[in-house]
């Protein structure tokens, strides 16, 4: 619809001027200004001379369209466009499970790169917040007709890894979490400790001993296998799992061909290194004086073999946005090197995600884990919900998804720079702005739509009220939201939306007695809370945020 009422006001403001002019049309928050609203008068006043209220109301006075039931001129010459009823009902009648879906990408090859959370370590709550995004992003991009391939990119090899084997050899009864943070700990006060990592690393790399080869292979496959098990109550099935044991060797090629391509050069001890105070960024080290790729060559490494395995038309990488700056410095050599590569290739840095508690540290063994967060979420859902007629089973099938839900959401809702504190009653909340809140919504419609069946009423559009509700416009917005949350790749604009449909919908149910045998409009009125829970089942996906239907 937006599209449609841009092209009516483009034809009418050429009628003024014989050129395009830039102008936006935004859904207005005050519902009183219309359905949509536009600054076309204020951009084109300066145009043609004339002031913002005299060409809004010539604009309006050119604009003749049965799409529209009024237009109003407001404050200092914004057009408020109120779209026919007619327009509205139509559109109910086109939702089905294929709604909101869009061709902007069509046939377009994306490969999205996310989670990557480092074997013998622990899996923190900066993994979790980088899954739920890109998650959410790469099903943004499939409905909008990409062709969408997963990637968790891990570091089994660095110095990380000589840390928790370290710390392992010192006493094999720590797990690797806290191998890990001994390790780290000793590297940092003890010259020997430091001295032996480093060595242990380069045996590593080489892989020529037999007794580390073992112990690293054990930590690696523990790892892995404890990951799968978070993936799959997260709903995220990776493509490709590509390690930087992989990469590491190619990206050490591409850094020494550069070298003598004079894109690198040597910098103190030996190391190479990429001068980017020349493009107005910093200098990296790209292979360091132990003649080991670093994570910026691994980098370059990881984007040709990505491409390799699926020729794609853009690659998304997801992180914290600490490491922006590095990005910036990586993609600005890979330009140099593979300028077509770096052009696809985008980088999305998120904020961070605490606690109360404050920031957490895998360094030093103050990890918060990402599942002892949904852990704790989950024993506060299943207290909430201890006294409801729900089977045990029921009552755990519950609680899991409403805590997974509730953590989702509370990232998702979020502009994507933002740091989050995480608030623990709040994000399970039944009541409006939490992930709980859309389930119960989608569920409270389900109830209704289960009642009607019993009832043997049929939904239909057939016979329509003769005044409609905010109900009917904010579903027809839905589209328009998918399509913004994958241009802006701000999954954040589909959390407002369906936190502010939910209440729209709560508030109707509330008004307005649904099934109802004795009322001819309950077939319409069953009909909009089928059409409602569909939109609500549709964006739950998208965010990644299971549905149920009963809570």
């Amino acid at each position: 619809m937006k599209d449609e009422i841009k092209k009516i006001i483009e034809k009418a403001a050429n009628d003024l001027l014989k050129e395009s002019v830039g102008f936006s049309i935004e859904i207005p928050s005050d519902k009183t200004h219309g359905d949509y609203s536009s600054n076309i008068a204020l951009v084109l006043s300066k145009k043609i001379g004339k002031s913002p209220l005299e060409t809004a109301n010539l604009i309006k006075g050119k604009i003749k369209s049965d799409l529209f039931k009024n237009i109003q001129v407001a404050g200092p010459g914004f057009l408020n466009f109120f779209v026919s009823d007619k327009i509205f009902i139509d559109n109910l009648k086109s939702i089905d499970k294929n709604y909101g879906k869009g061709s902007e990408l069509k046939n377009k090859k994306v490969i999205i790169d996310y989670t990557d959370p480092n074997p013998f370590k622990e899996f923190h709550i900066g993994h979790l917040m980088s899954n739920a995004i890109g998650e959410s992003l790469s099903r943004i991009f499939e409905f909008q007709g990409a062709k969408v391939k997963r990637v968790c990119y891990q570091g089994d090899v660095g110095i990380h890894v000589a840390k928790a084997i370290w710390g392992k050899m010192e006493n094999e009864k720590l797990n690797w979490g806290q191998a890990y943070a001994y390790g780290a700990q000793m590297y940092d006060e003890d010259e020997n400790a430091r001295k032996e990592t480093i060595e242990l690393n380069k045996k590593i790399y080489a892989r020529t001993d037999k007794n580390i080869n073992k112990l690293y292979d054990a930590g690696k496959k523990e790892s892995l296998k404890h990951f799968g098990k978070i993936y799959k109550k997260l709903k995220t099935k990776f493509d490709y799992f590509i390690f930087e044991s992989e990469v590491g060797p190619i990206g050490k090629k591409i850094v020494e061909k550069g070298l003598k391509d004079k894109i690198f050069e040597k910098g103190e001890n030996g190391a190479i290194i990429f001068k980017g105070e020349k493009y107005g960024l910093h200098t990296r080290v790209f292979i360091n004086s132990e003649g080991l790729p670093t994570y910026e060559a691994k980098d370059l490494g990881l984007a040709e073999i990505k491409y390799k395995k699926y020729k794609y038309d853009q690659s998304f990488i997801i992180t914290g946005n600490e490491v922006n700056e590095y990005f910036k410095v990586m993609l600005c050599a890979m330009d140099k090197i593979n300028p077509d590569l770096a052009k696809k290739t985008k980088h999305i840095g998120h904020g961070m995600l605490r606690l109360p508690e404050g920031k957490m540290s895998s360094r030093t063994g103050k990890v918060i884990t990402g599942e002892s967060l949904i852990e704790k979420v989950e024993e506060l859902v299943a207290e909430k919900i201890r006294d409801r007629e729900l089977s045990e089973s029921e009552k755990k099938d519950i609680a899991e998804k409403v805590a997974v839900g509730a953590v989702k959401y509370s990232i998702l809702k979020q502009s994507m720079g933002s740091d989050i504190i995480y608030d623990f009653d709040k994000s399970i909340s039944f009541e409006g702005d939490s992930g709980p809140y859309l389930q119960y919504s989608y569920a409270r419609a389900n109830s209704v739509l289960e009642k009607a069946k019993r009832e043997k009423i049929k939904p239909s559009f057939k016979k329509v009220p003769a005044e409609i509700t905010q109900l009917e416009k904010s579903m027809s917005y839905f589209p328009e939201i998918v399509l913004k949350a994958q241009e802006t790749y701000e999954p954040h604009f589909l959390v407002l939306y369906l936190t502010e449909l939910a209440s729209t919908f709560n508030n109707y149910y509330t008004k307005n007695k649904i099934v109802d045998k004795a009322d001819e409009f309950s077939v319409y009125k069953v009909a909009l809370t089928s059409a409602f829970s569909t939109i609500m089942k549709n964006g739950m996906w998208l965010l990644g945020i299971d549905y149920l239907n009963k809570m």
